[in-house]
C-alpha cells in the first residue's frame, strides 16, 4: 500500500474554543486515502465536541464507500436540531487522482507545479452574488459570506458537487479562516514558495491569516496532500 503525504496545521481563533477538525483515514480494503477538513459553525460545546467526530465519519466511510457517501454519512450526525458545519472531502486513489466533494465554504485547490486552481465553489449568498453580478463588475458582497447555503447538515445527494482531480502536485485544503483572511495572490505567493514542503506550507497558510480591522481572527486550519510516488 503506499499512502500520500499529508500535512496538517490548525490555529484557534480569537472567539473561543477551535470547532475546525482535519483528519485523514487509509482504506486497507481499497487501498484509497480520503482527507476530510471540517469548520464547525461557532465556538458552543457541542460543536468543538462533535466537529472531530465529523471529520473522522466523513473520512472512514469516505475512504471505503466515497467522497459522496463519506461527506453524507457525517452529515447524518448533524440531523436533530443543534449544531451544524461545512466540510470538504478528498478521496485519493492509489494511482494518485483524487475525487472532491464539499458542502459550505471550505476549499479545496490543487497545484500543478505552475498555477494554483481553486477546484471549489463556496456555497454562500457572498459567492452567489458575485457570480450573478460577474459581468457588471466587483460587488462589495463579503459581509455575505457567513450566509451558508448548503451545509453538512443540509446536504443531500443532489446538492452535493463533485470534481474529479488528475494525479500529481498537490491538493489544499483550507477553512475560511484562512482562505477568507489571506489574499488570492498570497496563498499563490506561498504555494510557490513551500511546495516542496507540504508541513511548511500548511503552516504558512495558517499563519499568514491576519486578524480583520475589528481584531477578528477566524479558526484556521490548512491541509496539504501530495501523492505517495508511483
Amino acid at each position: 500500500m503506499t499512502t500520500p503525504t499529508i500535512a496538517i496545521a490548525t490555529r484557534e481563533g480569537t472567539s473561543g474554543p477551535i470547532a475546525d477538525a482535519a483528519t485523514a483515514y487509509t482504506s486497507t480494503t481499497t487501498d484509497r486515502t480520503a482527507v476530510a477538513l471540517v469548520d464547525g459553525m461557532g465556538h458552543d460545546p457541542d460543536i468543538v465536541r462533535l466537529a472531530p467526530m465529523l471529520a473522522e465519519t466523513a473520512a472512514r466511510v469516505g475512504a471505503v464507500r466515497g467522497g459522496l457517501a463519506g461527506l453524507l454519512s457525517a452529515g447524518l450526525l448533524l440531523h436533530d436540531p443543534g449544531p451544524d458545519a461545512v466540510a470538504v472531502l478528498a478521496v485519493t486513489h492509489q494511482g494518485g487522482g483524487a475525487e472532491i466533494v464539499w458542502a459550505g465554504d471550505s476549499r479545496a485547490y490543487h497545484w500543478d507545479g505552475t498555477e494554483l486552481q481553486l477546484l471549489t465553489t463556496d456555497h454562500n449568498l457572498a459567492a452567489y452574488l458575485s457570480r450573478a453580478a460577474r459581468e457588471a463588475g466587483d460587488v462589495p458582497v463579503s459581509a455575505l459570506a457567513d450566509f451558508v447555503g448548503i451545509s453538512l447538515g443540509t446536504a443531500v445527494p443532489a446538492t452535493v458537487p463533485y470534481v474529479s482531480v488528475p494525479a500529481g502536485g498537490l491538493l489544499i485544503l483550507t477553512t475560511d479562516g484562512v482562505h477568507d483572511q489571506v489574499e488570492p495572490a498570497a496563498i499563490e505567493a506561498l504555494v510557490r514558495k513551500y511546495a516542496v514542503d507540504p508541513q511548511a506550507l500548511a503552516d504558512a497558510l495558517v499563519a499568514a491569516a491576519e486578524p480583520d480591522i475589528d481584531g477578528y481572527r477566524d479558526d484556521a486550519t490548512a491541509m496539504v496532500i501530495r501523492a505517495a510516488a508511483g
